[in-house]
């Protein structure tokens, strides 16, 4: 497996601020406030800012796990190489896999919402037509997966613009939000405590819904074999940008609880956001937020376009998909196949979604499927992170903290939401959400009894690597040998 690794991408084409820029455009800071904020507030009520809290706490655990495992392994594939090799092959492969379905499934959920609000901005009624949105969604969705066939260097321009005017947009109405005279609640500073949980019941699901905010920062992992000195950059750059996404998810949460009634948020369920805008700036506001939220779901179609098909092209490279997969665009140095199938199968689901009833419906059972598909993940990526760092974790307090406990909670809290929601939520979540990975069992078993090198992993121990990588400052070794330069596992 590793003999392959980093053959046919671009190699060094983003930076250091490129790559923070695509860690918060795809936890899509916009579009997961107006697309989640009425499914979060439906769940726990006034709670839904320390859901968002304490789902971050252990969420930076998970982003230390990878940045510790992106510095030991740089692999497009992420937690399917990282997991595999040191808990499973069969592990990596289902993180993998849930990556795939979760993204594939994004990609319905997250096209509906930019049709709708790209419609909205002409006229307010022909956003409630699924149809409509759906067909326009697809024309989105299609220009996004042209940038991505394009190559990493114009992605991440498109992306710089679009993210660029939507934060602008939100850090505004961040400040107007604050000096708003009408409230519907006063703020009380409860609301970050545990007072307003329904139960332990209560806060898993607020947490559930939690995760899928955040979700999407982990995109720089995937694009760690396109990325200068990936090393350090995809790690932090995915840390920064849980930081940046949390702030603004906590102020536009606490906005929405004091500014809007519940009658509001209840009848808005898919474009919070837009009423909020048109409370704190009447006329102007709602269209605004509505350019931000749609330039908000464009973005993050496009970081979840890369993140699919660079866990497809890893897949492919190691024989544990079809090899096709694999296969590079020799001017663009994409992966043009996974790419092009990617787009096949999310046109056949636009069309088969338009059967599932309302917007809102489609959104709220696809995110809670899509929470359990994160929180599989995200929580074998916490544990082998743990177990890559072992041997190294009583070697300094900062070692044991940030590469042991943190990393360690992390993903108990993961497991702890995935087992407490089974029972709150709907069938037709819990039948998306075990589906999607169950269905991955036919290719793992397929592939294993082909015998891919997968399926033979050579272990991912951080003391080998560090020992094998790490180059003294002024040592030789040539340009390539700057990658690896000032190594120390220390965060």
């Amino acid at each position: 497996m590793s003999n392959n690794r980093g053959r046919g991408l671009q190699a060094n084409v983003l930076g250091t601020f490129d790559t923070v820029v695509m860690a918060v455009a795809g936890s899509a800071p916009a579009y997961s406030i107006a697309a989640t904020t009425a499914v979060l507030v439906g769940a726990v009520g006034l709670a839904s800012p320390a859901a968002l809290l304490y789902c971050a706490i252990p969420m930076l655990g998970i982003a230390l796990a990878f940045s510790r495992l992106g510095r030991i392994d740089v692999n497009a594939g992420a937690s399917y190489s990282w997991v595999g090799r040191t808990l499973h092959p069969f592990l990596g492969f289902i993180s993998g896999w849930a990556l795939v379905i979760s993204t594939t499934i994004f990609m319905v959920a997250g096209s509906l919402p930019a049709g709708s609000m790209t419609l909205a901005l002409f006229d307010e009624e022909l956003a409630d037509d699924t149809a409509l949105s759906t067909l326009v969604g697809a024309c989105w969705f299609l220009v996004m997966l042209l940038v991505v066939l394009g190559g990493a260097r114009l992605t991440v321009r498109a992306q710089i613009v679009m993210s660029g005017v939507e934060l602008v947009i939100l850090a505004l109405f961040a400040v107007l939000a604050v000096f708003h005279s009408g409230s519907a609640h006063v703020f009380d500073w409860s609301w970050l405590g545990f007072g307003h949980f329904d139960g332990v019941a209560g806060f898993a699901s607020g947490a559930l819904i939690a995760a899928f905010y955040y979700w999407g920062w982990d995109v720089t992992s995937n694009l760690s074999e396109e990325t200068r000195n990936s090393r350090r950059t995809t790690g932090l750059a995915g840390l920064i940008g849980v930081g940046i996404v949390f702030l603004l998810f906590e102020v536009f949460t606490i906005a929405v609880n004091v500014i809007l009634s519940s009658r509001q948020i209840q009848d808005n369920d898919a474009n919070v956001l837009a009423v909020l805008g048109e409370e704190v700036w009447p006329g102007w506001g709602g269209k605004l937020l509505i350019v931000a939220v749609m330039l908000s779901t464009i973005a993050t179609l496009e970081t979840t376009l890369i993140q699919v098909t660079r866990s497809l092209f890893a897949m492919g490279r190691d024989r544990t998909m079809p090899s096709a997969l694999g296969k590079v665009h020799q001017r663009w140095n994409t992966p043009w196949v996974a790419v092009a199938v990617v787009g096949v199968v999310a046109l056949g689901m636009f069309i088969a979604s338009n059967a599932l009833g309302s917007v809102g419906d489609i959104l709220s059972d696809a995110i809670s499927a899509i929470g359990l598909q994160i929180a599989v993940y995200y929580g074998l990526t916490g544990l082998a992170a743990v177990v890559a760092y072992r041997k190294m974790l009583l070697t300094s307090v900062g070692d044991f903290v940030l590469g042991g406990l943190w990393p360690l909670f992390g993903a108990l809290f993961m497991f702890w939401i995935f087992f407490e929601s089974l029972g709150e939520l709907s069938g037709s979540a819990l039948a998306i959400g075990f589906g999607g990975i169950a269905a991955g069992l036919i290719p793992m078993f397929w592939y294993w009894r082909q015998g891919s090198d997968y399926y033979r992993p050579a272990k991912l121990d951080a003391t080998q690597t560090v020992q094998a990588d790490y180059v003294p400052a002024g040592g030789g070794g040539g340009d390539n040998a700057l990658v690896h330069e000032g190594l120390p596992t220390d965060f």
